[in-house]
């Protein structure tokens, strides 16, 4: 039987989590004394409010989440969070449309990026922050975050992590899934900082500084400017940024063992290696083909391919160019990049480079199977056999993003009716990217997709941020059989 409790004790939890989260944003707001005060004040009254209730009425619920109740949770918490989180934009009248609220705060809580604000430096430096923050917190996840503190409070986390980290390997680092979790967040944090040094020093204010560092390390991208990053030219603070975008999209199990000084699982991982490769394939093409088709010099050219090339593959979203005006077999290449991803175990989004990899590997296979019948050919990665059932979810994951690609275009091709905006759209939603193509390309934005298109398009966004299967078996009836 399905614990109803336990799932709105969780959630109540988690609700006191954004509460307190929008005290920060409030303490940002009042340094400024900016005119948000106010609508801080009463969304994170109203959160908490509504947290400690639900939190409190359900004192006496019984301590097992199992597996229907951590799909439920995990979908359900980004839904309930971007509700909620909309709450200071529409108080204090930044965004004063629900649908447009809730798109913003879904977008950034689920990292993609994708904005309908025209004039970002207008609004409040609080909501700004807010901003950024929704996406840090989403970044390496709400639920992540949880387990360091469920425990505390006799509530299991297995399946919620399992659910929120549905890749084909979800590493752990310790054996007790909350030091992993203070272990993934320790190391989130220190990025971070490191970032925000590092920006500031290169000529950021602190304000700008700390929101970019958030939202880099979110692999999110939002901005505090309009221009995004293209705002600040400082080659500097562009490589600083790529940097980081680098390490966020990066296995952060790696990101720990390189820090305990064991480099050798770093270079030796498979997934690590591919990662670096396809980055530096389609950058060289991509430098090479801005050099002779435009009047860039080669380090602009250069720095302007890694940017992009980084930004997209990391799912980060960022824009120090508008690749929709270079040569079209460019463009083709960066939206390529649209169906890569991050790596597993990354704050990144996307289809993710180990799947990329051992789909590869198995079509490689599979045609020496068909030259050798009778050879038994195992598909490798990390010098270790890959079980076929692992194999199986991902060319079965693949299949069902491609269909609900395909089948989100048609849909979606109602509302827009230009092909490259509607295609662009879905991929960039479904993927967590943040800018498309046509008109919502990097210096476009979706102020203009029509209020339904805003709701389709954030339910893609869940369906990316949770690997489609966490939402999907909601929908399935045998989910809700006993």
């Amino acid at each position: 039987m399905l614990n109803i409790k336990i799932i709105l004790r969780t959630l109540g939890l988690l609700l006191l989590v954004e509460g307190a989260s929008m005290l920060i944003a409030l303490l940002v707001a009042l340094i400024y004394n900016g005119p948000d005060i106010a609508a801080f004040c009463w969304s994170a009254l109203a959160t908490g409010g509504v947290g400690a209730l639900s939190f409190l009425l359900t004192r006496n619920a019984k301590n097992n989440i199992g597996k229907r109740e951590g799909f439920i949770i995990v979908s359900l918490v980004w839904v309930v969070f971007s509700f909620f989180g909309a709450l200071p934009y529409m108080l204090s009248n930044s965004i004063p449309s629900l649908t447009d609220a809730f798109f913003e705060t879904m977008s950034g809580f689920t990292t993609t990026g994708s904005s309908i604000l025209n004039d970002i430096e207008a609004l409040p430096h609080g909501i700004l922050f807010w901003r950024s923050l929704t996406q840090w917190l989403g970044g390496m996840g709400i639920i992540v975050l949880s387990l360091a503190i469920l425990p505390f409070f006799g509530i299991g986390g297995m399946q919620l992590f399992m659910a929120e980290v549905p890749g084909p390997t979800p590493d752990k680092l310790s054996p007790k899934l909350r030091h992993t979790a203070m272990s993934l967040w320790g190391i989130y944090v220190l990025f971070t900082l490191l970032e925000t040094i590092l920006l500031k020093i290169g000529g950021m204010t602190f304000f700008d500084a700390i929101n970019h560092s958030f939202t880099t390390m979110a692999t999110g991208g939002y901005s505090t400017k309009q221009a995004s990053v293209a705002h600040f030219t400082s080659p500097f603070i562009q490589y600083v940024i790529i940097v980081f975008m680098f390490l966020a999209g990066t296995n952060f199990t790696l990101s720990y063992f390189a820090l305990q000084g064991k480099l050798s699982k770093v270079y030796k991982n498979e997934e690590f290696r591919a990662y670096f490769f396809f980055i530096a394939m389609f950058t060289a093409i991509i430098a090479v083909g801005l050099y002779l088709t435009t009047n860039m010099k080669g380090e602009l050219a250069f720095r302007d391919a890694l940017f992009q090339v980084v930004s997209i593959i990391t799912t980060t979203g960022y824009a120090t160019a508008d690749y929709l005006v270079w040569h079209p077999f460019l463009t083709i290449l960066i939206f390529a990049l649209f169906f890569f991803g991050g790596s597993a175990g990354s704050t990144g989004g996307g289809i993710k480079i180990v799947r990329i990899v051992l789909l590869l590997k198995n079509s490689y296979y599979e045609l020496r199977r068909l030259l050798h019948p009778n050879a038994i050919v195992p598909v490798r990665f990390n010098h270790r056999s890959v079980p076929e059932q692992i194999v199986t979810n991902i060319l079965a994951f693949f299949m069902f993003y491609m269909m609900v690609f395909f089948m989100s275009v048609i849909v979606f091709s109602v509302i827009e009716p230009d092909f490259a905006s509607s295609i662009g759209a879905v991929a960039t939603c479904l993927g967590n990217i943040g800018p498309g193509l046509g008109n919502v390309g990097p210096v476009e934005n979706f102020h203009h997709v029509h209020p339904f298109g805003k709701w389709f398009l954030s339910f893609l966004m869940l369906l990316g941020r949770l690997e489609l299967f966490t939402v999907l078996v909601l929908f399935s009836p045998a989910f809700w059989k006993k």
